[in-house]
C-alpha cells in the first residue's frame, strides 16, 4: 500500500472540509466537525506508520553493509605538483616521445576529445599557475600594459560591449553628450536633457608564440624555465606595449598613435627637421586633459634624449635647463617633465615622428584578456632536428576609452589624455 498517497488524499479531504466551512461563513456543522476529527485520527496514524518504514528500511540498510566498512570516506589522494616551470616541460617532452612515460602529475592535464593538444599527439596543457606566471611577468616587463586598465573576461565570452559616454564638448547642451542644468525662477517650468551614449566593443585577438628547444636543453630544468619564462615573458610584454602604442585594430588592439582621441601639437614654425624644443613640450603640457595630468607619463624613443639634456627655456640672454632632474643629473629613477617622470620606450617612434614623445594617461586605455596564456607543446614539428616545440597562445584586445578628442568648455584647443608633437 502507498501510504504516503492515501496520507495526501486523507489531507485533502480534510482542507475541502476547511474550505466549504469558510466559503459559508459559519464554522463547522456538527456533523462536519465530526469528520474533521476523523480524518485527524486518520492522518496522525499514517503519519507515524511512514516514520516508522522509513526507520526499519534505515536500520535493514545498516545490516547489510560490511562490518568493516569505514566510518569516514577516505581522504583524497594529495595531488603532487611540479616543482618549478621547467620540471614540467621536461615531463611533457618525457611523456610525448615514442615509448616515453607518462609523469602521473600530467596525467590530469592531457586534453582529451578532438584537440589538438591531445596526450598521444604530444601535446598536454601547462599548469594554470606557471602560465599565470608568465602571464604576470609579461606585464611586469611590458612597460604600458601594466599601467592600462585591465578586465578580464568570464569563461563563455569572447568579446566585451561598454556603454561609455559619447561626449566631444564641454560647451552648454554638451557636456555627458547632452545633460544640461538651467538657472530657473521661482514657478518656472524646468527644462528636460538626457546623456547620450556609444557602444565600445573589444573582441579577442590571438598574440601567438613558438619555440624550440632542443634535447640537450630539456636535460636541463632550470635552464630551459628561465629561456621560456623569461624569453616569452618579455617577448609577450613588448609585442603587447607594441600594440597598445602602434596597433592598427586589425586583428590587434587599436594603438594610442592610431586611435581618434590622440591630440597631435604641430611642430614650431620654421623648426628644424627633426628637434624637439620647449615650445613642443609646452604645447603637449597645455593639451592634455587636466584630470589625466596626475597618471600621465612622457614616454620617449631615447634617439630624442641628447636633445632634451640641452633644452633650455631662454630668460633674458640667457637660459635655464628645463629638463634637469631635482637632484642633477645622478637623480633618479627618472628625470621629470612638469613633474611627471619621462619613460624611455623603445616602440616609440624615432626622432622627428609623431609619437616620438607622448604624454599618456594610461589609465584611459582598456585591456580585455581571457584565461591567461594558454601553452602546449609537441615533438612532432621539429622531430628531424631533435628539436621540441612549445606553443603560447594569449587572447587579448585593447583600445583607448575615448573615441576623440575634447573641446573644453572654453577654449579653441582640443584636450586628450594622448599627446604627440606632430612629424618635424
Amino acid at each position: 500500500m502507498d501510504f504516503k498517497a492515501l496520507l495526501r488524499q486523507k489531507l485533502d479531504a480534510q482542507q475541502a472540509l476547511l474550505n466549504t466551512a469558510m466559503a459559508l461563513g459559519k464554522g463547522f456543522s456538527a456533523e462536519q466537525q465530526v469528520d474533521f476529527d476523523a480524518l485527524q485520527v486518520e492522518i496522525v496514524n499514517l503519519e507515524n506508520t511512514i516514520k516508522a518504514a522509513v526507520a526499519l528500511e534505515a536500520r535493514q540498510k545498516d545490516i547489510t553493509n560490511p562490518v568493516n566498512l569505514p566510518l569516514y570516506a577516505e581522504p583524497k589522494a594529495k595531488i603532487e605538483r611540479f616543482s618549478n616551470f621547467g620540471e614540467q616541460l621536461r615531463a611533457v617532452i618525457e611523456a610525448a616521445k615514442p615509448g616515453g612515460s607518462i609523469d602521473n602529475r600530467l596525467s590530469i592535464k592531457a586534453a582529451t576529445g578532438l584537440n589538438e593538444n591531445v596526450g598521444s599527439d604530444g601535446g598536454f596543457l601547462v599548469d594554470d599557475d606557471f602560465t599565470k606566471e608568465i602571464l604576470k611577468r609579461a606585464y611586469d616587463t611590458g612597460v604600458l600594459a601594466s599601467r592600462c586598465n585591465k578586465v578580464p573576461l568570464s569563461t563563455n565570452a569572447t568579446g566585451l560591449k561598454i556603454n561609455a559616454i559619447d561626449e566631444s564638448n564641454r560647451a552648454n547642451g554638451s557636456r555627458w553628450g547632452g545633460i544640461q542644468a538651467y538657472w530657473e525662477g521661482e514657478a518656472d517650468a524646468m527644462t528636460g536633457s538626457k546623456p547620450k551614449f556609444r557602444q565600445m566593443e573589444l573582441n579577442l585577438h590571438k598574440l601567438t608564440g613558438l619555440c624550440y628547444a632542443t634535447d640537450e636543453l630539456l636535460l636541463d630544468s632550470t635552464a630551459l624555465e628561465a629561456v621560456i619564462s623569461q624569453g616569452f615573458a618579455e617577448e609577450f610584454g613588448f609585442k603587447l606595449d607594441d600594440a597598445i602604442l602602434n596597433g592598427t585594430g586589425a586583428g590587434m588592439p587599436l594603438g594610442i598613435l592610431n586611435g581618434k582621441a590622440l591630440v597631435q601639437v604641430p611642430k614650431v614654425v620654421g623648426q628644424a627637421t627633426g628637434t624637439i624644443n620647449i615650445q613642443n613640450i609646452v604645447g603637449m603640457w597645455s593639451r592634455c586633459w587636466g584630470r589625466s595630468r596626475q597618471n600621465a607619463v612622457w614616454y620617449i624613443n631615447q634617439d630624442i634624449e641628447p636633445q632634451l639634456y640641452t633644452m633650455s627655456l631662454a630668460v633674458g640672454t640667457g637660459g635655464l635647463p628645463v629638463y634637469m632632474p631635482a637632484g642633477g643629473v645622478s637623480g633618479s629613477p627618472y628625470s621629470t617633465l612638469f613633474g611627471r617622470p619621462v619613460v624611455p620606450l623603445e616602440q616609440c617612434p624615432t626622432l622627428g615622428t609623431s609619437g616620438d614623445i607622448l604624454l599618456g594617461d594610461l589609465s584611459q586605455y582598456l585591456i580585455i584578456d581571457k584565461g591567461g596564456i594558454n601553452a602546449a607543446s609537441s615533438i612532432h614539428v621539429r622531430f628531424l632536428y631533435d628539436e621540441n616545440c612549445f606553443r603560447f597562445i594569449y587572447r587579448v584586445d585593447g583600445q583607448p576609452v575615448w573615441n576623440n578628442a575634447l573641446t573644453p568648455f572654453k577654449g579653441s584647443n582640443t584636450l586628450s589624455p594622448f599627446v604627440a608633437t606632430a612629424t618635424r
